[in-house]
C-alpha cells in the first residue's frame, strides 16, 4: 500500500548509511532473536508492511506458524522506506541478518547482491514446489544477477484505474452493468472524460499531482511513457535513453487534462483518495493497494487495468519480493526453513491478494478463491505487462529517482513547468544520479 513518502534527505541519508555499512563489516549487526527452543528451528523474517498490507501479512504469518509448530518464527515489522532498507543493509553487511526479508524488486540492483544478499538455492525452492515457470518470465528474470537468483517475487503492485460504477452507469460507460467500456487511445479516453463531465458538471478524474515528496506524477508518466515503448535508461543503466517526442506526447496530454478541467487540480496523495472516496469523481488513477479503503467505505466502485492509450497495455509497477540477507556461514536447518517459508507464503497468496496486489505465483491466479475476489481479480492479466524501473541503484520504490522525477513532473500538472522544460530538468536530474557513484560499488 502507499506509505508516507520519506524526504529526499532521508532517502539519500539512508543510502549513505548503507554505503558506510558496506565498509563496517561485522561491526554492523542485525537484531537479536529469542532462542528457538528445544527441537525448533529459528526463522527470523523482516518486512515493511503496514496498514492493510500489515494485517494481511500477519494473517498469513499466523497461519504459517500454526501449520509449522517445529519453526520458531520471529517476524519483525520495520519502518517503511529508507529506514527499513538502511537497517536491512547494515544487517547484511555485518553478516548477522535475519534468515529472510522483504525487498522491492526494482531496488535489487542497488542492494549489492552477492554482498548484502545471498542467492537462493533454486533446488531447495523446487523441492518445496516453487519453480521459475511458476512466475511471469520478466518478473522472475529481474530477480537474477549473474546467473544467481537473489529475489523471489511475491506480487506485483501496479497502477490501475478505479471507477465509480454509479457515475459511469449514468454516463453510459458500462458494459453488462459492471465492466468499463474500453478506450483504445488517449483521444478516446479524453472523450470518455468529457462525457462524464457533461453528466456531472465536475472534473471526472483524480490523481496525485502535488505535495511534499510527491511520487504520483512519476508513476503517471512512467505508466503512459512505457506504453509508447520508450525507455528511461539503457539496459545497463549507464546512459539516458528518453525519447523526447514520446515523452512530450505524454506530458502534453497530462497537462491538457488539467487545462481542460478534466482532472481535479492540486491534489496530494490523500486528497486524491479522498476525492474519489467521496464520490466526487468517476475515476482515480492510483496503485491497487487502495482497494481496502474503498471496500471499507462501501463505495460503489470497481477496478480495471489502465487502458492502452499510447500503444501497449503496460503500466508502472514494482514487486514485493523475498530475499535472503547475507549471513556469514548461511546454511543448515535455518536456511532450509527460509526457503520452505518463502515457498509456503507464495502458495498461500490468496490472502495477500485481498489487499489488491496481484500474486506473482501464477498458480494462485487460477484458484477459485482468488477468482472470487472482486474487484481484485479483475485486473490480474496486468501481471504480464508491468513496467518496472530501469535496473539502476537509484531506482525502485522510495528511491531518489522517484522523488526527483516526481517533483519535476508535478510542475507540469500544477502549471509551474512546461512539458519541455520539465523534460529537460528530468534529464538533468537523471544525469546527476548517473554521475553519483553507486554507494555499494556495484555487484560483488
Amino acid at each position: 500500500m502507499q506509505q508516507p513518502s520519506p524526504s529526499r534527505r532521508s532517502v539519500l541519508a539512508g543510502l549513505g548509511a548503507l554505503a558506510a555499512a558496506g565498509t563496517l563489516g561485522t561491526a554492523a549487526s542485525g537484531c537479536a532473536a529469542p532462542a528457538a527452543g528445544a527441537g525448533r528451528t529459528r526463522l527470523r523474517y523482516w518486512h515493511l508492511f503496514g496498514g492493510g498490507d500489515g494485517v494481511n501479512m500477519q494473517s498469513m504469518l499466523d497461519a504459517y506458524s500454526a501449520a509449522h509448530p517445529d519453526i520458531a518464527l520471529d517476524a519483525v515489522t520495520l519502518q517503511w522506506g529508507a529506514p527499513y532498507y538502511t537497517k536491512l543493509g547494515m544487517a547484511g553487511a555485518g553478516g548477522r541478518a535475519p534468515e529472510v526479508a522483504a525487498l522491492h524488486l526494482a531496488r535489487l540492483p542497488g542492494f549489492a547482491p552477492g554482498r548484502l544478499l545471498d542467492p537462493f538455492d533454486v533446488d531447495l525452492l523446487a523441492d518445496a514446489g516453487v519453480r521459475p515457470e511458476h512466475f511471469p518470465e520478466e518478473i522472475w528474470r529481474r530477480g537474477a544477477v549473474d546467473g544467481e537468483q537473489y529475489a523471489v517475487p511475491l506480487d506485483t503492485h501496479p497502477m490501475v484505474l478505479y471507477f465509480n460504477t454509479e457515475i459511469c452507469a449514468k454516463a453510459g460507460l458500462l458494459e453488462n452493468g459492471k465492466k468499463l467500456k474500453p478506450a483504445g487511445s488517449a483521444q478516446e479516453f479524453t472523450d470518455v472524460l468529457r462525457a462524464v463531465k457533461k453528466t456531472t458538471g465536475q472534473p471526472p478524474i483524480a490523481f496525485e499531482s502535488t505535495g511534499a515528496d510527491t511520487i504520483g506524477p512519476w508513476r503517471l508518466f512512467s505508466t503512459f511513457y512505457s506504453q509508447t515503448g520508450g525507455t528511461i535508461l539503457s539496459p545497463d543503466a549507464t546512459r539516458i535513453t528518453i525519447d523526447d517526442t514520446k515523452a512530450l506526447r505524454v506530458l502534453d496530454w497530462l497537462k491538457s487534462l488539467m487545462d481542460d478541467g478534466l482532472a481535479v487540480r492540486n491534489l496530494d496523495y490523500n486528497g486524491g483518495v479522498s476525492t474519489f472516496n467521496l464520490g466526487k469523481t468517476a475515476f482515480l488513477l492510483n496503485g491497487e493497494w487502495e482497494v481496502s479503503s474503498f471496500l471499507t467505505t462501501e463505495l460503489p466502485f470497481s477496478m480495471t487495468r489502465i487502458p492502452a492509450l499510447f500503444g501497449s497495455a503496460s503500466t508502472q509497477a514494482d514487486c514485493h519480493s523475498f530475499v535472503l540477507p547475507h549471513q556469514a556461514g548461511r546454511g543448515g536447518a535455518s536456511n532450509e526453513a527460509a526457503h520452505r517459508f518463502v515457498a509456503w507464503m507464495l502458495q498461500h497468496t490468496v490472502e495477500w491478494a485481498k489487499g489488491g496486489h496481484v500474486p506473482a505465483y501464477l498458480p494462485t491466479l487460477e484458484k477459485p478463491a482468488y477468482l472470487e475476489l472482486k474487484p481484485q481479480s479483475e485486473y490480474r492479466s496486468v501481471v504480464d505487462d508491468v513496467a518496472l524501473d530501469p535496473p539502476a541503484w537509484f531506482a525502485g520504490s522510495a528511491s531518489s529517482m522517484w522523488l526527483e522525477l516526481g517533483a519535476v513532473f508535478s510542475g507540469v500538472l500544477t502549471g509551474s513547468r512546461t512539458p519541455r522544460g520539465a523534460l529537460a530538468e528530468a534529464k538533468d536530474r537523471l544525469q546527476r544520479l548517473l554521475d553519483t557513484p553507486d554507494p555499494f560499488g556495484g555487484v560483488a
